[in-house]
């Protein structure tokens, strides 16, 4: 049976921009005093949003200087718009999934500058513009980033559609503990690994590539 929407994750899932970013917040931290490699930042903080990022960098540091976030948004604008990439088939995937008629969605901890920067840069803004929920959105609205289930809910309720009948592809564990509160099934995407993490976080399945993941969708298939 086909999902009535589908929800995509951004970073790792349809932009390779992890990479990018983690190496602007292991450079920012190790020159505020915190010694960070780019491995150690994606251990440490990948699918997060800067929400949830910042006290656990007050907790380490003690204070962070004034502006900090602000700074920190500028620079990974700026590197995610010069330097991010298509996720190999992440544009054909969309346009499939437009072709079986499956309204989608993108739900991301990022920002929405950086989101805006990272389409533009890409070439996806058409296919993406009034599709795309940032975690700041849900701050701003009194909600919460992933891992709490609010992106994903207010995803579904832009297109009416119940969380039961949602289906997300995520590639972090905080997104797929979001997506699973939200009510929705989630596959896990690892293209570079087993997905082990991602099942023990409620992943239903893992999908190693945006082709095996149409594969899935096709009515003969689902």
């Amino acid at each position: 049976m086909q999902p009535e929407l589908i929800i995509f994750d951004c970073d790792g899932v349809l932009i390779d921009s992890e990479t990018i970013a983690s190496t602007v917040v292991s450079q920012n931290l190790t020159a505020l005093g915190w010694p960070m490699t780019v491995q150690d930042s994606m251990n440490i903080f990948l699918g997060m949003s800067i929400t949830d990022m910042e006290p656990m960098i007050i907790a380490r540091l003690g204070s962070l200087p004034p502006n900090w976030r602000r700074g920190l948004e500028a620079e990974l604008v700026t590197a995610v718009g010069s330097q991010a990439n298509l996720i190999p088939g992440a544009r054909e995937t969309l346009e499939a999934v437009t072709a079986l008629g499956i309204p989608w969605r993108i739900a991301s901890n990022s920002g929405n500058d950086e989101l805006r920067a990272k389409f533009a840069h890409t070439g996806l803004q058409d296919l993406t513009a009034g599709l795309t929920f940032s975690g700041t959105d849900m701050v701003a609205l009194g909600g919460r980033p992933k891992p709490a289930p609010d992106i994903f809910l207010a995803a579904a309720a832009s297109a009416n559609i119940r969380p039961s009948h949602c289906l997300v592809l995520e590639d972090s564990t905080l997104g797929v503990t979001g997506a699973v509160a939200a009510g929705m099934t989630c596959y896990g995407f690892a293209p570079h690994g087993d997905g082990t993490a991602l099942i023990a976080a409620g992943a239903a399945r893992i999908i190693h590539s945006l082709a095996a993941f149409i594969q899935l969708l096709e009515p003969q298939n689902a």
